[in-house]
């Protein structure tokens, strides 16, 4: 994942309704959700749901498929792990990261 792509999808995660937008689409896995069921779910207008989808797809980090009258929106699992295997590789300026298991701080 080049260093631009990392940026544009960290941008993206940095707002509090995108990230919940996206946490609701991993945890709901391959089946996906159509913008109707997360604005209610989710609480979010649906104007303001369709910016945010609009970004997260913009960053790589959501994928959209037509299904007869709706949209469904999935995470974009390929994309999400690039992003954390970018991160893990260059934590700690290339040496080896180990995790505390009682906390999430990298020990380098």
């Amino acid at each position: 994942m080049d260093e631009q792509a990392v940026i544009k999808s960290l941008a993206a995660l940095a707002q509090p309704v995108r990230l919940k937008v996206f946490r609701a689409l991993v945890v709901t896995g391959s089946a996906g959700l159509t913008p109707g069921t997360m604005a209610e779910a989710l609480e979010i207008p649906p104007n303001t749901l369709s910016h945010h989808l609009k970004e997260l797809t913009a960053a790589g980090l959501v994928t959209t498929e037509r299904s007869s009258r709706h949209i469904i929106y999935r995470a974009a699992y390929a994309h999400m792990n690039a992003l954390l295997g970018y991160l893990t590789d260059n934590c700690c300026a290339g040496a080896g990261c180990a995790v505390d298991a009682g906390s999430a701080a990298c020990s380098c």
